[in-house]
Formats: structure tokens, sequence, C-alpha cells
């Protein structure tokens, strides 16, 4: 009698969907699902609000990706770019229509977190996750995944979401492969109203030093957030380039508020986005733009696919039903996302080479500003450009072929 009750307790407390992780891709995937009607713990190991690396730009995909009635935080709207290739020719492009906002991430994050909550999704803050097991004493059925938790205390769900960021215990247990890592420092620069004037609405990019790398700059009223990325293994010479940049601004004599670096991971083609019962989305699933390293529009976009079908996937009945949806889920992403990243990983390549081309473009040839503005408002994505537009075909395959030579003002 006690065995049977037990596993009625075991039943009783059995959730639909279990999301690990309250970041963007997290809060998207509780959300998806709780709007299905499903029961949906999100489980967050940090206390909310929490802040994050990250430069905060909201471009149109992130934007449509929201849910409906958000409101987004907005800290600005830039409207120009001012583009440098490693501080000189220097020049500023402008819109009449917004390019992109710029946020806040903790107040972004917390909002989608609420409004996950608002459709029903249940979270826990400080609940670090240890592992998921899908088989062993832990689990009492098939249709079951245990997420044991950092204290010993195992929760059990029909499906799991994996979105705990790049360091990914969920990706671990998935298998998730990278072949691009990254390293990002950045700097919140509180500064005085004058300064902030002068960059109210428009951003900064600058080409950087090292192969692949950039620098920006995103006002937020009061504060500048002011940061560099580089490929990984080159952390001193990041580092330089993120003080010469400050420097260079006329910055270094604030004092930033919050100094902090943050490591990025690309997916390998190959890279499994399931495992049973679990799936993974945004920066736990490596999926990220590799050439900006644009990770918030993938996270929203990839945790609602994962929310989605992560509620099939608590509904399937058995081990084939349940990697049919699985596979439903990587086919979904890999033909939306997935093609972004084909085209991301080609620029990446080419913008390697040839940095001095990417800034000639943008800076003097109306076709490739044209192109970024159009991105940046999400009125087309990069695998739409390259499919529907026969210049763009064209230039991408121009820049694969072309050998990295010395140019003008590299």
């Amino acid at each position: 009698m006690s065995s049977e009750n037990s596993s009625a307790d075991d039943v009783r407390q059995v959730w639909d969907v279990v999301v690990v992780g309250a970041g963007p891709a997290g809060a998207s995937a509780a959300y998806a699902a709780a709007v299905a009607g499903r029961r949906v713990l999100l489980l967050e190991k940090a206390d909310l609000p929490r802040y994050k690396t990250c430069g905060g730009g909201i471009i149109g995909p992130s934007r449509d990706a929201l849910p409906p009635g958000y409101e987004l935080p907005l800290r600005d709207r830039v409207h120009a770019v001012t583009f440098s290739h490693n501080g000189r020719f220097s020049r500023t492009r402008r819109s009449r229509q917004m390019l992109f906002g710029l946020i806040n991430r903790p107040e972004f994050d917390q909002q989608l977190v609420e409004h996950a909550q608002k459709a029903g999704a249940e979270l826990r803050t400080g609940a670090g996750v240890q592992r998921v097991e899908q088989h062993g004493s832990a689990v009492p059925d098939r249709r079951t995944v245990a997420v044991v938790l950092q204290g010993g205390e195992t929760v059990l769900a029909r499906a799991v979401v994996g979105a705990d960021g790049s360091a990914s215990r969920i990706g671990a247990h998935v298998g998730v492969k990278v072949d691009q890592v990254d390293l990002g420092l950045e700097a919140e620069i509180p500064v005085p109203e004058t300064v902030a004037e002068d960059w109210q609405g428009r951003v900064l990019i600058d080409w950087g030093p090292m192969p692949g790398s950039y620098g920006w700059v995103f006002p937020k009223g009061d504060t500048l957030t002011v940061g560099v990325i580089s490929a990984r293994g080159e952390g001193a010479a990041t580092k330089r380039y993120l003080e010469d940049f400050i420097g260079r601004l006329g910055l270094a004599g604030f004092e930033p508020s919050i100094s902090s670096g943050h490591l990025t991971r690309c997916r390998a083609d190959d890279s499994p986005l399931s495992r049973g019962r679990v799936l993974v989305c945004g920066d736990a699933a490596g999926l990220l733009e590799p050439w900006t390293r644009e990770g918030i529009s993938f996270a929203l976009r990839s945790g609602r696919l994962a929310g989605e079908w992560a509620v099939r996937i608590a509904e399937a009945h058995d081990a084939v039903d349940a990697r049919r949806q699985a596979l439903n889920y990587a086919f979904a992403v890999k033909a939306g996302l997935g093609v972004e990243m084909a085209v991301g990983k080609r620029l990446l390549a080419a913008f390697e080479r040839r940095p001095g081309v990417f800034h000639a473009a943008l800076t003097g040839f109306r076709p490739a500003w044209k192109a970024f503005t159009d991105i940046t408002r999400g009125s087309t994505s990069l695998g739409e450009l390259i499919r529907n537009r026969p210049i763009a075909q064209r230039a991408l395959s121009a820049l694969d072929r072309r050998p990295a030579t010395g140019e003008a003002g590299s």
C-alpha cells in the first residue's frame, strides 16, 4: 500500500515542462508552454533581477518574438550608427526610422519572466541544477525526466528545456558541440549629462585590431555600455583593445559601475539540440549569429520553439513519439535560425580576412547600408537577404573567394 501511495505522490509532483534558466530563452520557453495550458516550472539559480554581460540591442527579430502585450523597457532608440575601423575612418550613417532599441538586461529579463508567470508558469529562484537524469533510480518511468538540484532535491518532468546559458549543464547532458568560442568584455560607464547627450540615439561600431573582433558603444540614458569581442585565446589582446577603445573615446576618466566578461559559444553544424525528453535552446544550444554574436533574438525565437515542442514531448506516450517531436524541434530551429547562422559563419570568415571591405561597404555603398537597416529593423533576415537578393548572393560569393591580401586602412 505504501508503494502505491508513493507512486501517486510521484504522479502528482510531475511537471509537464521544467525549464532551466530564466534568461530570454528560458522565459520564452516557459511562456510558450504555459500559454498552451501546461504545468510549467521555471528554475533560476540566481535571484532576479540579475546583471548579464550583454550590449542590450533589441533588433526587429527580437521585438517580433516578444509575448503579446510586452512593453519594451527601452533606454534609447537608435537612429544613427557611427562606424570606425580600429578607431580610424569614422563615418556616421543616419536613418529617419528607428534602427533598433537599447535595453538593460536586468529589466528586460525580469519582464519576460513576469509574462511567463502571468501565463501560468511557476518560478523558483536560487535553484541551481546539478544534473538531469533520464534513467536510473531517480526516474520513476520512461516518460519522466529527473532534474536534480544543487541541494539534492529532485524535480520530475515530462519534458525539460535547458536554457541555462553558454556554460550549460543541460547542454553537457545533451552533448552540445561548439566550433566557435569568443570572449566579450564590457564596461557600464556612468557619464555626465553633456556626454550622454552627445551619444543619444547613436551607437558606435568599431571594427577591431584582431581578426573577427569589434567594439561597440550603446547609450542607455546616463550610462554608456562599452564593450569588445574577439576570439577566445586572445584574452590579453582583447583586454588591451577595450582599454585602448575606452581611451580613444575620451571615457578613461569615468569609473565603470560594472566591468564584466562573458564567453559566447556557437554550435557546430552537427551539434544535437535534444536528447530523449530534454531540449536545449538559446546560449545553452550554442545558438547565436556567428559574425555579430547577436544572441537575444536567437534566444527568444529558439526559446519559443523549445517551449512549443516541449509541450508535444510532454504529451508523447513513448520514446519513439518523443524522439519524433524532438527531431521536429531540431528541424524548425535549423530551417530558420540555422540558415541565418550559416550565412553568419560565411560573413565572419570574410570579415576576419577583409574588415576594410566591410567598413567601406557599410559606410559608402548604399545597398550594404540598406541591408544593415533592413536586418536591424526586422524587415528581412540574413537568410532571406541571401536567398532573395541576387546582389547580396554575388557579394557574399565574392567575399568567400577573396584572398586575405593587405588592404588599405587595415
